[in-house]
């Protein structure tokens, strides 16, 4: 990492969250869901820059009790490469290994090849005993 880049364990708005999300790739979302989304999030970590712009985040979403799913592991383009990612991983796997019961289920889908950062966490394909499935709406 050429910056040093604090995380912290706060939710981004609902516009910040999207714009990221849009920047990194990812499919935007309804900011009235978002809102709702962001504020029953199990664990947020953000990472922001010296002038406070939103540069990358990671959410857990779940029961708090048996099932954890990690999700939004986003990083802004221009800061890609620098190991952020890693970073806020380790903070969301941090929050999960002081609070997480034991017995506790951690999943998350992976886009190839993010895959790779997350198997350094631990984390293994689930085929072919299981496959993950999604609906959209």
């Amino acid at each position: 990492m050429d910056e040093l880049m604090e995380v912290f364990p706060e939710a981004p708005s609902a516009e910040e969250y999207n714009a990221l999300r849009i920047a990194a790739g990812l499919s935007p979302k309804d900011l009235a869901g978002a809102r709702i989304g962001l504020a029953h999030s199990v664990h947020i970590v953000t990472l922001r820059s010296d002038d406070g712009q939103l540069v990358g985040m990671g959410r857990i979403i779940g029961d708090g009790g048996c099932f954890y799913h990690i999700v939004d592991i986003a990083v802004h383009p221009s800061r890609q490469g620098r190991g952020y990612g890693k970073l806020i991983m380790k903070a969301l796997m941090d929050y999960l290994d002081a609070t997480a019961h034991p017995g506790s289920y951690v999943s998350l889908i992976a886009d190839v090849p993010a895959d790779q950062l997350y198997r350094k966490f631990g984390f293994d394909y689930t085929q072919p005993k299981s496959v993950g499935m999604y609906r959209r709406y």
